[in-house]
């Protein structure tokens, strides 16, 4: 890519990411699904504590932690993430400017390539101003109790950016190839959030949950994922696979959703 590709490259991606910032109603969404069911947990958790605390532990420390990360990083950040994701896939389309933008010249690819990179700077823009929510709670709630290493805020941090990454990453692609807000939000929720627990847990479908997106994303977390306290694998997944492999289903999944997204964005009609 020459210099004056990637200056053009940039601010057409920098052009994208402000047209996302000025669709409020998804903005506003996504700030809502990351910040307040963190502010809710804490507030909740912290009153149960001051209540009895012989039989409800402090909001915040390690166990305080590893809810929140799981709010953030497996629930409400990946919702967040659809959103965002969603929304850069499609939002030409259903504004119906896609047309306007073919015909000032622009390659095609180039405009649906730099809607990833856009998408995935608000996502984690969002992302980021919850997880440090997630963090200050962890400490200000501790009451005494352990808290969390340095290494281990980077480390869930890292996983946060990587989980919701991935998941707008894949929401962008699905959005380009439908062209659908409405049909991708219900597809990726419904798969996301309701269709892989499931079908992680039927056993009888073997290693072949091992290519469910969302366990494979699960696999790199710091801490357990699971409900149970953390007797779960201890990758924090229901199922037990090797990075390699989890690495190979991720890449997988972005490959198929971002080829697909291109070559709808490259061949539909205007």
């Amino acid at each position: 890519m020459t210099a004056a590709s990637a200056t053009i490259a940039a601010r057409m991606t920098s052009a994208d990411f402000l047209k996302m910032r000025k669709r409020r109603v998804t903005l506003i969404w996504a700030l809502l699904l990351t910040v307040l069911p963190l502010l809710l947990y804490f507030i909740i958790a912290a009153a149960q504590h001051s209540s009895n605390p012989q039989e409800h532990g402090p909001a915040g420390g390690l166990s305080g932690f590893q809810d929140s990360l799981r709010v953030v990083a497996l629930f409400f950040g990946p919702l967040a993430a659809i959103l965002i994701g969603t929304d850069a896939g499609a939002g030409d389309f259903a504004a119906g400017v896609f047309r306007d933008l073919v015909v000032t010249g622009r390659s095609r690819l180039a405009l649906f390539a730099t809607r990833v990179p856009a998408a995935l700077a608000l996502t984690w823009l969002i992302v980021l101003i919850a997880y440090a929510l997630s963090v200050i709670g962890t400490f200000v709630f501790a009451g005494g109790s352990p808290t969390p290493s340095a290494a281990m805020v980077a480390n869930g941090l890292g996983f946060t950016l990587l989980s919701t990454g991935v998941i707008c990453v894949v929401a962008v692609g699905l959005a380009s190839l439908t062209t659908s807000r409405p049909g991708t939000l219900v597809a990726l929720i419904g798969w996301q959030l309701i269709a892989s627990p499931i079908l992680t847990n039927i056993s009888s479908l073997g290693s072949s949950r091992k290519l469910v997106l969302r366990e494979a994303i699960a696999h790199f977390s710091p801490v357990s994922l699971d409900n149970g306290g953390g007797h779960g694998p201890a990758r924090g997944g229901a199922v037990t696979m090797g990075s390699a492999t989890a690495v190979l289903v991720m890449a997988g999944w972005l490959i198929v959703f971002l080829v697909l997204g291109a070559w709808r964005t490259r061949t539909m009609d205007t």
